[in-house]
């Protein structure tokens, strides 16, 4: 009886020994599950996801050979300290390149920087002091910030700017700058420049300005050529009322210095009819003049087709020889033939080869500055 009591006893002990581990084990599984659903993140690790490939990307781990890695910052993101309203950008303006229409070998260039604007009539009139009076043409430029383009600028400009620019063209007809009219041009700048708190940007430097302007000079004499053709009477004088006719039936027009211009689609000048005689042909005294002779003149560096004009002015002076009863004639009176003219096409071919090969193109912008009377 005893014994069965106890076996009894062993047994229920034993099940409750298994009820408690069991119970323990439970309540361990349980904490264990909150403990990781506390710390699971929402984000997807991207270093551990799949490429495009299909592979997943290499995971890169820091170590003691390696310095660590920088801390990315993500593209849609600047870093603290870089971070700057959009209206407060600190860019500053650059320098415009020169204007187009100037050309560093022709002429001294420098730009004026205004931190303010600056209307034009007081630079205008600034600059006319310090500047009035020099020997070679000066054009002055404002650039507009707006359309991005240089203006040009006259007495009757308007307008206020921060950029500006002046040149001096070095070489004209009259030969180069000489070094006094170049001291004069950079520090009648300077002196515009300081009287508005403005800054000039690259003076040009005074040698190679002065090497420059007289290596130009040289080239420019090399091919100055002007061509005349004469007409010339037999005896009776060639009325004034008459040649004018002749020369408008042409299409020439009279300018004010004197002489019959024909012109080509754009105004410039081809050749010009004046008179071979000292005065000068005016709308008045054309009425009641008489002349011995007359002259057709090609200016050869300022005329872009010159074979081509030349051969229009050929044809023009055997046309006022015949219906003036005159005679074509060179300077020395001599009579002026086809193999002449021949001659004298192949020359004006030469010079026009030349000037093209300096990049100074005969009848060019640049051709007829540096070529003006």
């Amino acid at each position: 009886m005893d014994s069965e009591l106890q076996i009894g006893l062993i047994g229920a002990g034993a099940a409750l020994v298994v009820l408690i581990v069991a119970y323990n084990k439970w309540q361990e599984r349980k904490h264990r599950r909150h403990a990781e659903q506390a710390f699971k993140s929402e984000h997807r690790d991207v270093l551990l996801e799949p490429r495009e490939g299909g592979e997943p990307a290499e995971r890169l781990e820091p170590s003691f050979d390696d310095p660590a890695p920088d801390t990315e910052v993500p593209a849609t993101e600047a870093p603290p300290q870089e971070r700057r309203p959009v209206s407060e950008s600190t860019q500053r303006r650059g320098t415009p390149d020169a204007p187009e229409t100037l050309d560093p070998r022709a002429d001294c260039i420098v730009r004026i920087e205004s931190i303010e604007p600056l209307e034009v009539p007081r630079l205008w009139t600034a600059q006319r002091e310090q500047l009035e009076g020099l020997s070679k043409p000066l054009q002055w430029f404002a650039f507009d910030d707006g359309d991005n383009v240089w203006r040009p600028l006259t007495a009757h400009s308007a307008g206020a700017y921060h950029w500006f620019c002046v040149a001096m063209q070095m070489v004209d007809r009259r030969g180069p700058i000489g070094e006094a009219e170049f001291a004069r041009f950079s520090e009648g700048v300077q002196q515009v420049a300081e009287q508005f708190l403005a800054v000039p940007a690259g003076l040009p430097a005074r040698a190679d300005t002065l090497s420059a302007a007289t290596e130009l000079d040289r080239f420019c004499a090399e091919v100055d050529v002007q061509i005349g053709i004469n007409v010339i009477s037999g005896g009776q004088p060639f009325a004034g009322t008459k040649l004018r006719g002749l020369a408008e039936a042409q299409g020439m027009v009279l300018s004010d210095d004197g002489s019959f211009h024909a012109r080509d689609d754009d105004g410039n000048t081809l050749y010009m009819l004046g008179n071979l005689e000292p005065s000068l042909f005016t709308a008045e005294n054309l009425r009641s003049m008489q002349t011995n002779g007359i002259t057709l003149v090609i200016d050869v560096p300022r005329v872009a087709n010159g074979v081509q004009a030349f051969d229009r002015m050929m044809q023009l002076a055997n046309q006022l020889a015949e219906a003036l009863h005159g005679s074509v004639v060179d300077d020395n009176r001599h009579p002026l033939g086809a193999e002449a003219a021949a001659m004298i096409r192949s020359q004006i071919a030469q010079f026009h080869e030349r000037m093209a090969g300096s990049a100074i193109p005969a009848g060019s912008p640049l051709a007829r500055r540096l070529f003006a009377a």
